[in-house]
């Protein structure tokens, strides 16, 4: 890694500071790390020198110079679908090579008959491969390296307490309401709250199970299958008896889980889930008697998400404050493609670490906004970053995400700005295509390299 990039990156080690600076310093330093960056990965992604060809880009001097050499979301699931169900797996090398940083060539695939038997080789030659859950019924596929991995570590262990704890200690009982293993991010930040707060032999995870793709991905293409009413009633039969199967196991773990947070319940504890999952602990609390507050205050309590499909009451989230009690709440904004999460501050901001370049695009993911010169202000549009942490890939990515950034030179917590506010939604709902402009160019430019 080179040093405009490290300058940037190891600044997180003092957070406040790093999340303190105003943009008009932070401003050069990325500008002069993405070229750093972008002369480097150039050589090395085709994709990305097509895209610069293509635009006359040789040099990155201001933030519009990055806009065109971002890639669509989707350019990580763009792969023929064919290819997992006709078990290519050496074409799905071929696709992930033309995305990658390494070689991936070296990976022996033999004998592989499913998506988390690929995975498992990628991961045993030291690709790190992480896969979205595929809740379209299509997974992404981003290749990311053990030092990556390593500086996400470091970065969730001073972000991931902020601003409360400055740096996480391993000390507390933790408690992760999901997954710990599988080529998954959620379950990767899992990983990262062992590793960053747990001590010794006090990790509780929902369940022992490992995250497997493939039968996240069945599940969610039968879904697709019912919904468009292709679905025969025999399958229809079978997916709900296994439905039911599941559902009994979970509530079972759930229930095992919330007897052992509330038995914690007097010492600080690291907790984080769905906002679903802490009514369920909140449900457990009362049929044992435990009323609401009766949390150690220094108690680490995460919630977010787990709300599509399920019938919440409106003060779902009124409920989980009052009934932690006056706990430590932080929080970020966090995606599979990015290394350097956005921290969440005390009046429900969120602020940029250095190494993370932030843009805001129109809707089209075509033209980058700002507010007029020497003017603040708040402006909606769609995320887009470069996260210059990575190593196994192009770091420039432009999300599905309708954001509103504050442009205002300080948040109201004090600390400099720009920053995000806590309302974040998508473009495109589940089952609706998200229209952005380059998607098109760049997946026929992928198909051209894998058929070549």
């Amino acid at each position: 890694m080179g040093p405009q990039r490290r300058r940037l990156i190891d600044q997180i080690q003092d957070v406040e500071q790093a999340l303190s600076q105003p943009e008009e310093v932070l401003r050069p330093l990325r500008l002069a790390a993405a070229q750093e960056l972008f002369e480097e990965r150039v050589e090395q992604i085709p994709l990305l020198k097509h895209r610069a060809d293509e635009f006359g880009i040789h040099r990155i001097e201001r933030l519009d110079d990055l806009v065109p050499l971002l890639f669509a979301h989707t350019v990580y699931k763009s792969y023929p679908v064919s290819f997992v169900e006709k078990g290519q797996w050496d074409r799905m090398l071929q696709w992930l090579q033309t995305l990658s940083v390494s070689d991936v060539s070296n990976v022996d695939v033999r004998g592989v008959t499913n998506v988390d038997e690929w995975l498992d080789r990628l991961w045993a030659a030291d690709h790190r491969v992480l896969a979205t859950s595929g809740s379209s019924g299509k997974c992404s596929f981003l290749n990311h390296t053990a030092g990556d991995q390593d500086v996400k570590r470091r970065h969730f262990k001073h972000i991931s307490g902020w601003p409360f704890e400055k740096v996480a200690t391993r000390t507390r009982p933790v408690f992760w309401m999901g997954q710990i293993e599988g080529p998954n991010s959620a379950v990767e930040a899992g990983q990262f709250a062992r590793d960053n707060w747990s001590r010794e032999g006090a990790l509780y995870a929902l369940t022992k199970e490992p995250l497997r793709i493939s039968e996240v991905s069945r599940m969610a293409a039968f879904r697709k299958k019912m919904a468009e009413g292709s679905a025969t009633p025999d399958e229809i039969s079978q997916y709900e008896a296994e439905v039911a199967q599941k559902a009994a196991r979970g509530r079972g773990d759930m229930l095992a889980f919330a007897d052992a947070v509330l038995d914690h319940r007097h010492e600080p504890i690291y907790l984080t889930g769905f906002w679903a999952q802490h009514l369920q602990i909140i449900e457990r609390a009362h049929e044992r008697g435990i009323q609401d507050g009766d949390f150690h205050p220094d108690s680490i309590i995460g919630a977010g998400g787990g709300v599509k499909g399920i019938p919440l009451p409106p003060d779902y989230k009124e409920r989980v404050a009052q009934f932690y009690g006056n706990i430590k709440s932080p929080g970020m904004y966090a995606m599979t493609e990015m290394c350097q999460p956005m921290p969440r501050c005390s009046h429900k901001h969120y602020h940029i670490p250095p190494g993370l370049i932030v843009l805001l695009l129109d809707q089209t993911g075509e033209k980058l906004l700002t507010p007029p010169v020497g003017q603040g202000g708040v402006i909606e549009g769609r995320f887009a970053f470069l996260d210059v942490a990575y190593e196994g890939r192009w770091g420039g990515l432009i999300t599905g995400d309708k954001v509103r950034v504050d442009f205002k030179p300080h948040c109201p917590c004090g600390r400099h700005g720009p920053t995000l506010f806590d309302d974040i939604s998508r473009f495109a709902q589940v089952g609706e295509d998200d229209h952005i402009g380059c998607a098109g160019t760049v997946d026929a430019y992928i198909r051209g390299a894998i058929n070549a």
